[in-house]
Order: C-alpha cells, then sequence, then structure tokens
C-alpha cells in the first residue's frame, strides 16, 4: 500500500516511469511517506544514510557507478541545506542527482514553527530545474480545480525529471509540501500518469523522432496548429502544402495567406450541436508550433482531446503545456521542423498509404466543410458602424498589400496589432501576416513597439518606397503609451488606426463582470480622452470619424501613399455597438 498523499503517488509513479532506480534516503518524519513509497516501489532500491552530507556524495559516487540519475531524500529544514556541496560537485561532473526534498506546508513558512525555512530555490544556481508541487489535497476527477492541480504537479515533476534523465543530465531539486497527518498509507497502486518526454533532432533536421512520426502517422484525426511566429517563418510553398493534407489551425500571428476562422467554427459549436464541433472535430494528434495562440475557444477545445497525442516544437526545449496534454517535445528551430515535417509527408503520400485517404475523405473534409462556411460567412457579413466595420474596411483597402513582397517603387506594408479587442478583429480580417506582443499579451508598449519596428524597417535613407506600418490600438493601449510619439526618431511612414469606444471593451463581455458597480469606471477604465490634443503635441496629422460615412472617408486619406508625416485616424465608437456587431457576427 502507498501513502495517501497525490502528490507523492504521482512523484512516485514518474520517478518508476522515467527509469529511476536508486534512492538514497536519510531519516525524519517529514519525508517518511516519501520514503515510505520508494521502499514501496519494487523499481527503486532504497539505501539508507543517516548523514545527509554523505548521502548526497554517496548518491553522486551510485550516478558514477551506474550513469544514472540517483535520487537522495531528506525531510524538511536544514537538512535540504546539507546537500549544497555533493550537488554542486555533482553539477560539474554532469552526475544527474534527483533531489527529493519533503517541506511543511507554504502557510507555516517563516512562522516560527519547527523545521521551517524556505526551502524551494535552496540549491540553486547548482540545480537545472528547482520545482516546489501543490498539495493536490483530493482524489482525481474531484473538481475542476484538483484537476488543475493534478495536471500542475505532473507537469512540474516531468519539468524537472526531464532534466535529469534528458541529455543535459543535470542535477534537479523536487520540494514536496507535505500536511498531517503523516502516516497513512491506505492506496493500493500508484496512479496511472502521464510521461513527458523530449527529444533533439538530427543535425541536419531530417531526422524527426521515430516516436512523433509513428504518432502521426497512425493517427486518424491528425492536426497542425500555428501559434505566433515571425513573418517568412517558413515558405509559403511549405505552408501551402501542409495546408493541402492535414488539418491546419492557424491565426493572424502565424505566417499563412489565409485567415483560419476557427473561433467562429467553434463559438457555432457551443452555441449549436448541429455544427459538428463537438467529438467528431476533436483531434487524435495535435502537432503545435510557434508561441502564444490568442483564441480561448481554440485552448478550451482542444484541452478536451484527452486522449489525443500532443506534440511541441521549440528551440529551448522548455515543457509548454497549454493544451494540458503534450506528451513529446521536439527540440529545434520551427522551421527546420516544418520543413522536414512537409518532406516526410510528400513521401508518406506519394507512397501510397491507406492513411491519405483516412485523412482526406473523413476528419480533414469535415474540417474543411465549416472553415469555409465561416470563410464565406466573414465576406458577406457587413457590420454596422462599430470598430469591427473599421478594421475591415482598413484590411479590405490595403491588407492584400502586405500578403506579398512590393513592385519596384511601391511601398512594402507590414501591420501591427494591440491586445485586446485589436487583435481579435486581425483574426477576422487580417489575411496576412500581423505582429502582436503576446508574449504576455500585456496592453503596454504596443505602439511604442510599433514605432520600433518602423524606424528598423526604414532604416535605410536611401530607400525609394519606405515600408509603412500600421498600428491598429485601442484607446486604453493607445493613451497608456502615448509617450511612444514623443520620440525624435520617429518615421513618417506610421499609420495609427485608434478604435476609441472609451473604454476597455472586451471588459464588457466578460460574463458576471456588469454585476459589479465598479465595472466601468474601475475595471474597464471609462474616460472622455481624445487623441486630438496628443497629435497637436507631438506633430501627429489627426483625423476622426464618429460615423461610417465619415469613416469610410477618412479611411481614404489614411491608406493613401503620401508619405508626408505620421498619421493617425481616431474612430469613436460606443461599446453596445461594437460588442453587438461581433455578436451579431458570431451568431
Amino acid at each position: 500500500m502507498y501513502s495517501d498523499k497525490e502528490n507523492v503517488n504521482i512523484l512516485t509513479a514518474l520517478l518508476v516511469a522515467h527509469g529511476i532506480h536508486h534512492a538514497v534516503v536519510c531519516p525524519g518524519s517529514r519525508n517518511a511517506p516519501i520514503v515510505h513509497n520508494l521502499n514501496e516501489c519494487p523499481d527503486i532500491q532504497c539505501w539508507p544514510v543517516t548523514d545527509e552530507r554523505s548521502a548526497a556524495f554517496f548518491a553522486l559516487g551510485m550516478a558514477q557507478a551506474t550513469d544514472e540519475p540517483v535520487v537522495v531524500c531528506v525531510t524538511s529544514g536544514t537538512a535540504l541545506l546539507n546537500l549544497l556541496p555533493a550537488v554542486a560537485e555533482a553539477h560539474y561532473q554532469h552526475r544527474p542527482l534527483v533531489v527529493v526534498s519533503a517541506d511543511r506546508p507554504a502557510e507555516w513558512i517563516d512562522q516560527l514553527d519547527g523545521q521551517t525555512l524556505k526551502q524551494p530555490g535552496a540549491l540553486e544556481p547548482w540545480v537545472a530545474k528547482s520545482v516546489s508541487l501543490p498539495m493536490v489535497e483530493g482524489p482525481a476527477g474531484s473538481n475542476r480545480a484538483m484537476e488543475e492541480e493534478r495536471w500542475h504537479c505532473n507537469r512540474l515533476v516531468n519539468e524537472a525529471l526531464i532534466e535529469a534523465t534528458g541529455d543535459s543530465r543535470a542535477c534537479v531539486h523536487i520540494n514536496v509540501p507535505i500536511r498531517e497527518p503523516l502516516f497513512s498509507f491506505t492506496t493500493p497502486a500508484l496512479p496511472a500518469e502521464r510521461i513527458i518526454h523530449r527529444y533533439s533532432p538530427m543535425a541536419d533536421y531530417d531526422c524527426l523522432c521515430a516516436e512523433l512520426l509513428g504518432d502521426l502517422f497512425s493517427s486518424r484525426r491528425p492536426m497542425l496548429v500555428f501559434g505566433q511566429m515571425g513573418r517568412n517563418s517558413f515558405s509559403h510553398g511549405v505552408a501551402d502544402f501542409l495546408f493541402s493534407h492535414v488539418t491546419t489551425i492557424h491565426e493572424a500571428l502565424a505566417d499563412f495567406p489565409s485567415v483560419c476562422h476557427i473561433d467562429e467554427v467553434l463559438a457555432c459549436g457551443e452555441r449549436d450541436s448541429d455544427c459538428q464541433c463537438p467529438d467528431s472535430l476533436l483531434p487524435d494528434f495535435v502537432l503545435y508550433v510557434g508561441d502564444a495562440i490568442v483564441s480561448k475557444r481554440l485552448k478550451r477545445f482542444l484541452r478536451r482531446a484527452k486522449d489525443a497525442r500532443f506534440w511541441r516544437v521549440n528551440s529551448t526545449g522548455q515543457v509548454e503545456d497549454t493544451f494540458q496534454n503534450v506528451r513529446g517535445i521536439m527540440v529545434g528551430d520551427p522551421e527546420f521542423v516544418i520543413e522536414s515535417l512537409s518532406r516526410k509527408l510528400s513521401r508518406f503520400y506519394n507512397d501510397g498509404n491507406d492513411g491519405v485517404t483516412r485523412w482526406q475523405t473523413e476528419y480533414r473534409r469535415l474540417w474543411l466543410k465549416l472553415l469555409r462556411g465561416a470563410a464565406q460567412r466573414a465576406d458577406a457579413f457587413i457590420p454596422p458602424y462599430s470598430q469591427m466595420a473599421a478594421v475591415r474596411l482598413l484590411e479590405q483597402g490595403c491588407g492584400n498589400c502586405a500578403k506579398r513582397e512590393p513592385s519596384a517603387g511601391e511601398p512594402a506594408v507590414r501591420f501591427h496589432y494591440a491586445n485586446s479587442s485589436a487583435i481579435r478583429l486581425a483574426n477576422i480580417y487580417a489575411h496576412h501576416h500581423v505582429c502582436c506582443n503576446r508574449g504576455v499579451n500585456g496592453i503596454e508598449g504596443s505602439l511604442s513597439t510599433a514605432v520600433g519596428y518602423t524606424v528598423a524597417c526604414n532604416s535605410n535613407p536611401a530607400s525609394v518606397a519606405p515600408t509603412v506600418v500600421y498600428c491598429v490600438i485601442g484607446d486604453l493601449s493607445f493613451f497608456y503609451d502615448q509617450n511612444a510619439l514623443w520620440n525624435k526618431n520617429l518615421r513618417r511612414n506610421l499609420r495609427i488606426l485608434l478604435l476609441n469606444n472609451g473604454k476597455g471593451g472586451i471588459f464588457s463581455r466578460l460574463p458576471g463582470l456588469g454585476a459589479s458597480a465598479a465595472s466601468d469606471s474601475l475595471v474597464a477604465g471609462s474616460h472622455d480622452t481624445s487623441a486630438k490634443g496628443v497629435c497637436m503635441q507631438f506633430g501627429v496629422e489627426y483625423r476622426s470619424a464618429s460615423d461610417q460615412k465619415t469613416l469610410e472617408k477618412e479611411m481614404t486619406w489614411f491608406i493613401s501613399n503620401d508619405n508626408d508625416c505620421v498619421r493617425l485616424l481616431e474612430v469613436f465608437t460606443d461599446v453596445d455597438d461594437d460588442n453587438r456587431a461581433i455578436l451579431e457576427y458570431l451568431a
């Protein structure tokens, strides 16, 4: 029988799953549940050593002899600090020690109670990964919060053990807070835990790991998901090939020459089961490339695919488990990995595999039908005067120029969209790559980033046709960052489309917030500010619109090719009209 502490059982199961065979254990009461579990495990042999200083060096000797990671388990308090000399030595020898320390609950640290000191991070910088596990106080499946705690615990243990057992061969520290009572051993078996592996490709990126390809080629419902990437991250030929053979989901943050109306499809499924959006659309294989994804609906949808094989491609090897089910991390430059995947898929199709029929006639056909229907609706829908109408008009006027390289003498066109409502509108209308600060999704600095981009891509004074940069930005983002225009490096090729509805409009769409008396003035930041004075102060040419007719007239001026000075078009709308337009579009 094993401990009734869920975090201890998750840890034990993953130690076994990652191939740990030896554990040096030191005496103590707080770590007794961990030691009990290690002793119960037939796959792990325990070696008792009383002195922690000696125990860690004892473990180092075992690691030298076996060429495997070795666990050192200690109780709470200063016991952990006694391991530091050996951990430092192991670090420079590249011998992986897995330090497992029991700890008191966080609320008791520094409260003059016994053996309570700050243990997380105590062995840095000599460990490559230091994690402190949640206590997971409840059985599996009890509620959503508990499931997220279990996922978090599983992910943290995997992150640490990947560093110890993979190519890094690094020391790691896993801190395990445990609440009393300590000595209840009533669990009949360890849980079946998800294992995350990390793989490095060959130097030429032509040989993707067999596990990834095996999962892909054995799947019936494969999906490629592209998050934020740089412009020209891979050729449009590769993009077209992938899109024409595998269900491919992307946003304007990725460099695809089309719009993928994923939010519209998923909104339809949430509202109407006839849209076939439930289980029939769930993938059984997902390869996630690139960085952030805007769509909350897509995240919620893919988190439901519990049985799918999820793979992540990044250049760092970091465990990024956005969809809460990643099984493998493919380390490498996404551009080369995707090009290699394209070659593999091409050979797969040319060899006449029956998987071609499965992918083309079932899953992908269903997705294409829904995505094409959403695209047709987007093209046909004419929004009333609103922020949505303004972005649609802008993209119709000059969005196509951003899809291609300019002809001789023609200015290149690039787009920056600010966070919140602006980037979501881009995902409806932008048939080209857009830049957006989606690293942490903050509203600050969006205009400054666009200004810096404008300067860098127009740094050659001899350029005949300087690049025109459009920045689409909401009012809170703009006024927060208005000093971006207080810059002697400002280039005249900047165009700012300011969407001003007098508040953070996206807050009006958050369920339940309207019930709070603080929602408008304190949460959404309602205001009566205009950019006209700011533009006068910084020498920016200013115009505004408050109705559809004026908007159409001023948009013609806004997107004209004259490069005399920075231009700002402020579009005043009503937040309720903005929300109604979106709701009508998604209805």
